[in-house]
């Protein structure tokens, strides 16, 4: 199989047969081509009066495939690589600290390598989770255990469900397999930005979930990791709060695959010695506008096009003050969600359907927290700022959500009506600079203009921003070593984004398959 890549199409093509395209790039008959599909599809939108879509194709000739790729002698012509599962000889049970998109692609692996992993996770199912959720946007109490933070398939179940990434890895194109096998769409394997959907993620995490199972493994709901015992320099049993009760659990191999929101973890982790460090991470607000708005600013004429679907963006800027401001996490038709996880703190973060029909697009507009930006040498100051933030937000709101408008921050001009809110359950205006780093806020002012420079209307004064946005990622690194082991403490292996090695879904699973890889290959080398 070969990929044939950047080969410009209409909007108007039809995909369902794409050899006549696929023979004309490649210069060759009909004939010679034996399967021919779509591989990846973006939206090309540089000039608004002619937006096509970039593609890249999947082939299978009946001539000899190498020779193809020497004469075409293109970079963009070459032999399509695919990952191969591994396989594991010990009876032993791997413990998985944390069922979120890297705990969860690792307990799959370990499981489908012939393992039996006992997977831990401090939430709920995601059925109950999502009954838990709702009952908070109703205005009822939040629960610090099953919440947008924890609980099945982790922060990204309560999201736009994006699989792109910017990391290059075989693993990736097995991680899209994998989640179109428990449910997801065929097209994830094509778009450039593939996304799911929190409504079919739901679904999905529970597919994978009985997978686990039925190979053999255990997941234990509502269990919270609350001490690691350490025997010389490797980790021997684990202390785990079971609905209440107290539980012991002995390990010889523990994958810490915990959220960036598992602060308690952090602390206990810190206590026993585990190796961490400050890392860079980010704080802002969310944005909203007029999904419209967007699509029109971005496509122009070719905004309704009906192959085209909720336009989404990404911008960033380098101010003069130092500071890096850019968006993330953009959903486009979605809605901004209350992703608080402790008693008496706030914070927020978006989430998208998979229609992305929603009126609003938002975004996180973030400014870089840099370790040098913190006080003191204590490597969780990062958690301590994030944490402080949260406080004041829930104070001075009391309890509701912080909101402001463009117009209030910058003097800008002001388009159409104001755009609605669509955080629940309730929200008042507050001045960013009583709840955010003045810092912060002040680099949002300066960034704001700019991007409006790249996406006409985007500093509209009606736009409305929601705060403070806090869980970006996580602001510590656990260090590990080239065997993806703790630096310090051999059988326990740091993995996806609270780890600090992650940033997103995909890049979360990818991480938690290269630990269970390393797991798997340790535990084969003991066997022989």
């Amino acid at each position: 199989m070969i990929i044939l890549r950047n080969v410009s199409v209409s909007l108007d093509t039809d995909f369902t047969d794409v050899k006549s395209i696929v023979s004309e790039a490649l210069k060759l008959n009909e004939k010679q081509i034996k399967t021919a599909s779509l591989y990846r599809k973006s939206v090309d939108a540089r000039h608004k009066n002619n937006v096509n879509f970039c593609c890249s194709f999947l082939v299978e000739l009946l001539t000899n495939e190498e020779k193809v790729i020497k004469r075409n002698s293109n970079a963009d012509i070459y032999e399509e690589q695919s990952y191969n599962n591994v396989k594991c000889f010990s009876n032993k049970k791997p413990i998985v600290v944390g069922f979120g998109p890297a705990g969860m692609f690792a307990a799959l692996t370990l499981a489908r390598a012939g393992l039996k992993p006992i997977v831990i996770e401090r939430g709920k199912d995601v059925d109950t989770r999502v009954l838990d959720v709702e009952h908070f946007f109703n205005g009822g109490k939040l629960s610090t255990k099953s919440n947008i933070q924890f609980g099945e398939g982790g922060a990204g179940t309560f999201s736009d469900g994006k699989l792109n990434t910017g990391i290059k890895d075989i693993r990736c194109r097995h991680v899209l397999k994998t989640f179109c096998e428990f449910g997801a769409p065929d097209k994830i394997l094509y778009e450039a930005k593939p996304h799911i959907g929190t409504d079919v993620l739901r679904k999905i995490v529970k597919n994978i979930r009985q997978e686990i199972l039925l190979l053999g493994g255990e997941i234990l709901f509502d269990t919270r990791l609350d001490e690691i015992v350490v025997s010389g320099d490797k980790v021997t049993e684990v202390t785990v709060s079971q609905e209440g009760q107290s539980r012991i659990l002995n390990t010889d191999e523990i994958i810490l695959a915990i959220g960036h929101s598992a602060r308690d973890t952090f602390y206990m982790l810190k206590k026993n010695g585990v190796q961490m460090i400050r890392k860079p991470f980010s704080v802002g607000a969310r944005i909203e506008h007029s999904q419209e708005a967007i699509n029109e600013a971005l496509y122009g004429e070719f905004a309704k096009h009906t192959a085209l679907g909720a336009a989404d963006y990404k911008m960033a800027v380098h101010l003069e003050n130092g500071r890096g401001v850019y968006t993330f996490c953009m959903c486009p038709g979605g809605e901004v969600v209350n992703a608080s996880s402790e008693q008496n703190m706030l914070a927020v973060n978006g989430m998208s359907y998979s229609a992305r029909d929603g009126k609003n697009a938002n975004s996180a507009l973030l400014v870089d927290i840099k370790p040098e930006d913190l006080s003191g040498d204590d490597v969780l100051a990062g958690v301590e700022l994030q944490r402080s933030i949260e406080q004041k937000a829930y104070n001075i709101a009391k309890g509701k959500v912080p909101i402001c408008y463009v117009g209030n921050l910058i003097d800008t001009q002001n388009y159409g009506v104001k755009i609605l809110p669509t955080v629940k359950p309730e929200t008042v205006e507050c001045d960013m600079y009583d709840i955010l780093p003045d810092f912060v806020v002040n680099s949002l002012k300066l960034a704001l203009p700019l991007f409006d420079k790249k996406i006409k209307g985007f500093a509209n004064g009606n736009a409305v921003l929601t705060f403070p946005e806090t869980r970006s990622s996580s602001p510590v690194r656990i260090l590990r070593n080239e065997n993806y082991e703790a630096l310090n403490i051999s059988n326990l292996y740091p993995s996806g984004e609270g780890a600090g090695y992650a940033g997103g879904i995909m890049s979360a699973a990818v991480d938690g398959i290269r630990v269970a890889e390393a797991v798997i290959n340790k535990l084969n080398k003991d066997v022989k």
